[in-house]
């Protein structure tokens, strides 16, 4: 079974091939993992907060500015702080979803760019 770490990296790989027009585009928010106490303190001091979603999308779509996606292993769960994060980002105009697994990621993304279809 893979980790999440594995989930997003084919994510990424395969969002860059099968969309060339956002190519790059995607990214990921480093806020989480273990870190040195000090690397921690200055990544906070810098504005990194806890429960961020893990990748942003920054293409409109419709009615929303961009997509975020909470990546999970397939039985992985969400914390308070992520929910949180989840629920504000819908409500400020934005796609914002947990996904368990590439599978479940790579669908959403598919659902998302083609809305203005």
């Amino acid at each position: 079974m893979a980790n999440e770490h594995e989930h997003q990296s084919m994510l990424i790989k395969w969002f860059d091939m099968r969309y060339k027009e956002h190519r790059g585009r995607m990214f990921a928010i480093p806020n989480g993992g273990q870190r040195h106490i000090l690397v921690a303190s200055k990544l906070k001091a810098e504005g990194v907060r806890r429960g961020v979603p893990d990748l942003m999308l920054p293409v409109p779509m419709q009615n929303y500015h961009g997509l975020f996606i909470e990546m999970k292993k397939e039985k992985g769960r969400t914390t308070e702080e992520q929910e949180n994060w989840l629920e504000y980002l819908n409500e400020q105009g934005y796609c914002a979803m947990v996904c368990r697994g590439f599978d479940e990621a790579k669908i959403v993304i598919i659902n998302y760019l083609e809305l203005q279809k």
